[in-house]
């Protein structure tokens, strides 16, 4: 765990994009007030990271879960982000769940090349030989 407060700010870059995708064009923020949202989502980090733990620890677990998270969100009442939460989750799901296909499926396609050109080779040896006794029984014949 770090030793100072200030150890756990998150990145500027991050806090910088957040900022500037909530909101319209055109809108200044100064150094000051990014840092102070940066300080402010790190606390509320920090303290979600904490609710949540709380959670898991009364359900004898050492590991925390998303329902964690979401009882601590409720908890900390700010139950109307419980719903773009859920949403937010059930997306990074699925594409979890793509992505594991996705990977599957090239694992598979992979093998079957594999299996393909193995089954080519084998042919290929196969008509070298059928042609080399061929050859010899015309030499036999001879």
């Amino acid at each position: 765990m770090a030793e100072r407060p200030e150890d756990l700010n998150l990145p500027n870059a991050v806090i910088t994009r957040i900022i500037k995708e909530a909101l319209p064009d055109g809108v200044n923020v100064s150094k000051e007030a990014r840092r102070a949202i940066s300080q402010a989502a790190s606390i509320f980090v920090l303290y979600a990271t904490s609710c949540a733990n709380n959670f898991a620890l009364k359900a004898k677990r050492k590991t925390l879960n998303a329902g964690d998270v979401m009882s601590a969100v409720e908890e900390m009442e700010f139950e109307r982000f419980l719903q773009p939460l859920r949403e937010a989750l059930e997306a990074y799901k699925k594409g979890q769940k793509g992505k594991k296909e996705a990977t599957e499926q090239k694992r598979k396609d992979k093998e079957k090349k594999i299996t393909d050109e193995n089954d080519k080779s084998r042919d290929e040896e196969e008509d070298e030989q059928e042609g080399e006794n061929e050859e010899e029984e015309d030499d036999v014949e001879n």
